[in-house]
Order: structure tokens, then sequence, then C-alpha cells
């Protein structure tokens, strides 16, 4: 098994720490503006926002996906005790929590606070993989461990249902944290998509997009005061974006948007064929962290497994033979019916 399930009783503590944390965060987003809370529905799924009214012009703040837990707290409108957050944390943290490094963390929350992710953002990479982890009940057994910080911008061609961006300068709030990230690639027409922290240059913050006419060329995201690198197949993994509410173990919490973790999965396996060979480390990161969604998702969630599997077939021969490749390359890895994946039997996926 590639995760193990966390007890009954430490996935209770999880969902009432999320739920206290995600209805502060609501709340602190719209304790002070007078308007009220509206549904729309994209490509068939419905969200929530809070609409409102500010110099005249109408606004509105991304709340989540309708589902249980948000239509709980849009119908109870209740603000969340910090001091319960603490306790809640730091209970789920002992029995068995998938906690983020604080600095990374900090990292994260800071990023929230900037309004990055009440812009659009989302947060991907090994970040996200570890926040799934407390999502979905379980603890992953490899492949949890990086020094980036991944973070992805959806471009114009990307339909998810996200307010349009107001000014989040991540530039500055990222230049003034701590010690200070610094920009470490500069190009024509402002800062580059990457940033490290001075004196460790290890821990890097990278602003990714969804390639658009342009090209790979770095793109100037105006509304965030940041360039981001596109990247292909970015659009897939930013639909029906998700929160989740991430920790350190001494029981510090932020909220962050973060892709769907099926979608994730599929994605994983598609641009694991995109690496280079000097990215073999990444790449077989890739596949585990494809392996261990596969098998969660075939044991507990196969049907949207199978949707989204199904959107990514219907784009087109390049991603299905893409996605051809990937399966090749995990069942060199993993064998299939290792990871229980009733997909491996489809013909339309079957390596050849």
């Amino acid at each position: 098994m590639l995760y193990t399930e966390l007890p009954l009783t430490a996935q209770t503590t999880f969902a009432q720490l999320q739920d206290v944390v995600l209805a502060e965060h609501v709340s602190r987003s719209v304790a002070q503006l007078r308007g009220n809370f509206a549904r729309k529905s994209v490509k068939g799924r419905d969200y929530w926002y809070f609409v409102f009214r500010e110099s005249g012009y109408h606004r509105q703040i991304y709340v989540g996906p309708d589902e249980p837990r948000v239509r709980a707290l849009v119908e109870k409108k209740r603000d969340a005790n910090s001091s319960q957050i603490a306790a809640l944390a730091r209970a789920y943290v002992a029995q068995g929590a998938t906690t983020l490094l604080a600095k990374h963390l900090r990292v994260i929350a800071r990023l929230t606070d900037f309004g990055f992710f009440r812009a659009g953002g989302v947060l991907v990479g090994t970040h996200a993989f570890a926040a799934f982890a407390n999502l979905l009940g379980v603890r992953w057994t490899g492949g949890d461990r990086t020094m980036d910080v991944d973070v992805a911008i959806p471009g114009k061609n990307v339909s998810i249902a996200l307010p349009d961006a107001p000014q989040a300068n991540l530039h500055d709030a990222l230049s003034t944290f701590e010690a200070g990230f610094i920009p470490t690639q500069t190009f024509t027409g402002g800062t580059g998509p990457t940033y490290s922290l001075r004196g460790e240059p290890d821990l890097q913050i990278d602003f990714l997009t969804t390639l658009h006419r342009g090209g790979e060329a770095p793109r100037r995201i105006e509304a965030l005061s940041v360039t981001a690198q596109p990247l292909k197949f970015l659009d897939y993994l930013l639909e029906a974006p998700t929160q989740g509410v991430l920790l350190d173990r001494t029981g510090h919490c932020t909220v962050a948007n973060l892709p769907e973790p099926a979608r994730y999965s599929v994605h994983k396996l598609i641009v694991h064929g995109e690496r280079s060979t000097r990215q073999r480390t990444k790449a077989r990161k890739d596949l585990e962290q494809s392996a261990a969604l596969l098998q969660w998702h075939a044991a507990h969630d196969a049907e949207w497994l199978m949707q989204a599997w199904n959107d990514a077939l219907e784009r087109g021969p390049g991603w299905r033979s893409r996605l051809r490749a990937g399966i090749a390359a995990l069942s060199k890895y993993r064998p299939l019916d290792e990871i229980g994946w009733v997909l491996g039997k489809s013909s339309a996926l079957r390596p050849t």
C-alpha cells in the first residue's frame, strides 16, 4: 500500500479543524463587508461567492465549491474561535497529521494574507500532495517532501469559478518576508517567476501559469505584480479547484486553494514524460504521487477518477499518447494490479 488510513478519530478531528479554520477564513474575508452569498455554476459544478458592492462596483470573494462543508459555512456564517483552532490542530498533529515545515507554512500563509488565493492562485506540487493526505484521511508512504513551493496562476483559457483578480502585490509580500525572498530569474518586462530566500537558496517560490498565445515565454501577471512561467497541461490541473487547510507541527494553520486530487494524479502521469533527463528524481516523484492517489481513488472514489481520466482522454491524441506513456512508466515502477487501478484494463489507455 502506498498510504495508510488514519484512525477515524484523527479524520474526525481534521474535519472539525477544517470547519473552524475555513469559517474563520470566510468571516475574516467578509466580516467588514455588507453583501450576500451567491452560488454560481461553471461547467456543471457549483461554487459559492460572497458578493458585495465597493466603490460603485460589484465585487466577489471566492468562498469554495458547493459541498456540505462550504454550505454549512454559508448558512451559519459563524465565527471560529482561535483557541479552538489551536486545540484542534495540536490534537490532530498528535493523531498523525501530515504537516509542512514551519517556514514553508509561513510562506504559504503570507501568500494567503496578501490575497493570492483569493485572486485565483492554486497551490500545486508536493505541498499540495501533502495537503491531500489530510483531506483524504491518510498518510503517504513516500514522495511527499521537497523544498520548492510551487504556486500556479490560472490563465485566460481556464474555465473555473474564480473571482476577478484583485490587486495583490506578491512581489512585496515575498521581498518583505523575514529575511526576504529575492528574484533569481529576471526577464524583460519584470521580475522572474522564481524567488529564493536569502541565506536559504534551496527554499524557492515558483510561479506558474497556463500556456497562452505567447508560448512558453514568461508572462507578466499585472494584477499580482509577478511574472509566471507558462506550462503545458496546467489548464487541466487548475480546473475545479478545492480548498484545504495546511498546518505545521506546532499547530499553526492556513488556507490554500488546491487542485482536485483525481486531476492531480492524472496530471502527474502526463507531465512525467515531459521531464528532462536531469529531472529523473522529479519524474520518479511524479510516478510515486500519481500511484498513491490512483490507489486511493480506486479504493474510495473510482467514479471521480474515471471522470478526470475521461476529461483528459477527450482533449486529443497528444493527451492520450502521453497517458499511455505514463501508464507504461508506472507499470514498470509499480504493477497496475498492485495499485488496484481498474482503469489499467481500459483498452483506450493500455500501453502500446
